[in-house]
């Protein structure tokens, strides 16, 4: 075994290596940008060596550096987590050069899958079924509309390199192709500077089940069973779970046995996944898969497959690179139970899934029910550099109800304040009729995407707390002395105090009548809540609302109160200054949703557009968001040029006013 491995990463993926690494009495190394200085991964690693500047390109992917601090820390190994040179061959080449050890396949076995044409080819020579489509050399525009004709729309476009959804479009119009092209050719080059593409048979009825393979450097080869990951949001992952809803054991079987056939077909050596199409049309049978891509690495949702198995997934990985066998035969392995992982992100939901910034002012998660793995912390910087991943929430029970019914109520005990983020939504899945019977596909998503992002009311209960916590009537208990222990006490009743919040985009102003020891009543057009204030702390508020008790935790501070009820969390923005006037978002101006590059610009001043045109692009986290023209009108002026890094809320284009 290693005596010192380097994690060429950051974030939860670092932080979860070194915990079994060094359980394993294994040393770790972290590096870092100077945005990640003082991150989790550089205070876990027993040593850490500075990269680069924030942008990945001139830290994270910098092999001259990592490979410097290989060589002064003398590490023998080195982890890549996912992401980043995780899948880079030429990365593998350079450490073998070196004489240390890529925990992970050869570069032959990655470059072999790394291109998603020429897997597709090599999988068709070992047997492995593949969706229809055209994944030959020939870019040229024209040549692959046509084999987009030929093929039969729905197609789906795809950037031959990499994954995470990024440099896919489905096309269901072949008006829309060339301009789908275009995009997606431009996110690939950006993304994996590889432009290229190749275009697939869209399955209409598609679900997402991939297989976990293992081998070692002795020619042996297993699976560790399904995934399914069908749970999406343009083509990213959302929520996925182990085993898969409806897999029969012979559909298990073929796929398990595919997987494998793959693996070996490579000489595949440590952890992969083979990612499978199946058409779901008409049920799980075992001559409906078809195979997708490799992903020649630990999958970010590896943790469902070590609940459901009990394996230690990075101690397998640590082991087999040693030169050891595969800690298990396939006969010695079983499944155990259910499980699901969510993704928190930091991200705006309702305003489309952009990743959010922020810093981390409350954070606290539910360790002692779920499985965590995150690499931030209260007080930690959500930074525009990174994934905004803030933690990988997994649950496990003995059957997928109860998995489930474990998932939601992990997500309803997450406290987050200081970001928006995507609790609420995963949440709203959890409780989703269709994912709860098991009726998932790849779609289900977005057909119900509506109901999926509508933000709940916040209760009277949250609304009570708020309101005394934005008035200090909620006083924090700091000794025994009842005297003490009041809040808002009067000698007399009857005096009336008002305060106002911003919520969810609206303006909420609520009356509130003190009357004698600890008893309110709060009120507006809307609400009539008799209140009662029965003790609080620096977190936690106890009251009865209407003659119901509640039991509630907060954090405020001087720019909002984030209200958090055990299911629901609704954040209240303190109201300090009336602004007048109109604004930028009066329909005249497009901002800039989101920190980001201005990669197309589509305007120019005196232009006439119409209602929904795309004006700009700007791509954030290699991902491409297009901004709409937000009436018809005429061009007054334009902020940016193509390639300018803009900040969240700039004005990049301003209309002529429509006033007469």
């Amino acid at each position: 075994m290693f005596k010192k491995i380097l994690i060429a990463n950051r974030g939860e993926i670092a932080c979860r290596v070194m915990r079994t690494a060094q359980m394993m009495g294994v040393k770790c190394v972290a590096v870092y940008s100077d945005a990640d200085a003082n991150a989790q991964h550089v205070k876990m690693a027993d040593e850490a060596y500075r990269l680069g500047p924030a942008p990945v390109a001139e830290s994270y992917l910098r092999v001259d550096k990592i490979i410097e601090a290989i060589q002064f820390s003398g590490a023998e190994a080195v982890h890549p987590g996912y992401g980043f040179l995780s899948e880079n061959p030429d990365f593998v080449a350079e450490l073998d050069k070196i004489g240390v050890r890529f925990i992970g396949p050869s570069a032959d076995a990655i470059r072999a899958m790394g291109l998603k044409d020429a897997a597709k080819a090599l999988m068709e020579k070992a047997d492995v079924p593949v969706v229809p489509g055209y994944h030959g050399d020939n870019q040229d525009p024209d040549f692959l509309a046509a084999e987009a004709d030929k093929i039969g729309y729905p197609v789906l476009i795809k950037a031959r390199a990499g994954g995470g959804g990024k440099g896919m479009r489905r096309v269901d119009d072949p008006a829309e192709f060339k301009t789908s092209l275009e995009s997606a050719s431009r996110e690939g080059q950006s993304s994996f500077g590889d432009g290229r593409v190749l275009i697939e048979k869209y399955i209409t009825t598609p679900r997402h089940i991939e297989i976990q393979v293992f081998g070692d450097d002795h020619g042996n080869a297993v699976h560790l069973f399904e995934r399914d990951c069908s749970l999406q949001r343009r083509h990213q992952k959302v929520i996925e779970e182990a085993p898969a809803p409806g897999m029969t054991q012979d559909m298990r079987n073929a796929m398990g046995d595919a997987a494998v056939k793959a693996a070996k077909a490579i000489n595949y050596s440590g952890a992969g996944t083979i990612e499978f199409i199946v058409d779901a049309s008409n049920g799980l049978n075992p001559n409906g898969f078809y195979f997708m891509e490799m992903n020649t690495r630990l999958q970010v949702e590896h943790p469902v497959t070590e609940m459901i198995t009990g394996q230690d997934l990075v101690a397998w990985q640590l082991r087999v690179a040693s030169g050891e066998t595969l800690p298990k035969t396939q006969d010695e392995l079983s499944i155990n139970g259910w499980a699901f992982e969510a993704r928190l992100y930091a991200e705006d939901v309702p305003k489309g899934f952009l990743p959010a910034t922020g810093t981390l002012a409350h954070l606290a998660l539910p360790q002692d029910s779920a499985r965590i793995d995150s690499g931030v912390v209260t007080g930690d910087v959500i930074s525009p550099f990174y994934d905004p991943m803030i933690a990988k929430i997994t649950v496990h029970g003995e059957s997928r109800k109860e998995a489930l019914n474990g998932l939601a109520s992990a997500l309803g005990k997450s406290e987050i304040a200081g970001s928006v983020t995507n609790r609420a939504f995963l949440a709203a899945l959890c409780a989703h009729k269709g994912f709860a019977e098991g009726d998932v596909d790849t779609g289900l998503i977005d057909r119900d995407l509506v109901g999926l992002i509508v933000a709940p009311k916040p209760t009277e209960a949250a609304i009570a707390a708020a309101t005394l916590i934005g008035l200090e009537l909620a006083r924090v208990q700091t000794s025994n002395d009842p005297w003490d222990q009041l809040a808002g006490w009067r000698t007399w009743s009857g005096d009336t105090d008002n305060i106002a919040f911003d919520h969810d985009g609206a303006r909420l102003s609520f009356d509130v009548a003190l009357g004698n020891g600890s008893k309110f009543h709060i009120s507006d057009d809307d609400t009539d809540l008799d209140v009662e204030l029965l003790s609080a702390d620096q977190s936690n508020i106890s009251l009865v609302v209407n003659g119901q008790r509640h039991q509630l935790g907060f954090f405020a501070n001087d720019e909002f109160i984030s209200i958090f009820t055990g299911e629901e969390t609704f954040s209240f923005d303190r109201v300090t200054l009336e602004l007048a006037g109109e604004g930028a978002q009066s329909g005249d101006a497009v901002l800039s949703p989101m920190p980001g590059s201005v990669v197309s610009l589509n305007a120019d001043v005196g232009q006439q557009v119409q209602e929904g045109d795309k004006l700009v692009v700007v791509e954030a986290m290699k991902m491409e968001h297009a901004l709409l023209a937000p009436r018809d009108g005429i061009i007054e002026a334009v902020f940016v040029s193509l390639g300018d890094q803009v900040e969240d809320g700039a004005l990049l284009i301003q209309l002529e006013s429509d006033d007469e």
